[in-house]
């Protein structure tokens, strides 16, 4: 992604030139379907992984189309990182999580605990906790686990399921929320 455009920008510059510049107001709990659907112009997700101590900051959607080469990131971003593992992830997925992001209005980026999970390590953590499911949407590239230290369990779940559209799973234990593009429902304190 550093094709040269005219006056030697790079399109990453220019594509952080523009957000900087076209990124509006976050949409409030009661339009989050519509963000879904579109009626945001941008789109754009932060994280960075306390395991291997990437960060991603990235505009992937703009004006109704994604942009592969963001995508292709954040795809590598969300890797299985005991195995390097590398799987699509399901851009539903990335959309709640970004979506939920922005109604809450956060600056700090999402800490990422798990995206995709090869069947080794899905395996590895179903022996060591009850709590993975056999069939986790992870495996799928369907789902996330995240934590905002800026923020509650509680207000990320309920900005998450302001989306409706995937499942939502509250571990306060943890302190992390679980995002996914599977069917609409909900779990745990």
């Amino acid at each position: 992604m550093t094709d040269m455009v005219s006056g030697g920008l790079t399109r990453r510059g220019l594509l952080a030139a523009f957000a900087a510049t076209a990124v509006s107001a976050a949409p409030t709990f009661a339009n989050a379907a519509g963000f879904l659907r579109g009626g945001g112009d941008i789109r754009r997700i932060k994280m960075y992984s306390g395991r291997t101590g990437e960060r991603i900051d990235m505009i992937y959607w703009i004006e109704g189309n994604y942009i592969e080469d963001a995508v292709r990131e954040v795809h590598h971003f969300m890797r299985d990182w005991r195995t390097n593992d590398v799987k699509s992830i399901d851009l539903r997925a990335i959309d709640i999580m970004a979506a939920a992001h922005n109604l809450m209005d956060a600056s700090e980026p999402y800490m990422l605990l798990s995206g995709y999970r090869s069947p080794k390590t899905n395996a590895m953590l179903r022996a060591r906790s009850s709590g993975v499911a056999k069939n986790s949407l992870h495996l799928k590239g369907q789902a996330a686990d995240l934590r905002l230290n800026s923020r509650s369990v509680n207000q990320m779940a309920r900005a998450a399921a302001a989306c409706k559209a995937g499942g939502v799973g509250r571990y306060s234990g943890s302190n992390f929320v679980h995002m996914d593009c599977g069917p609409v429902r909900s779990w745990g304190r």
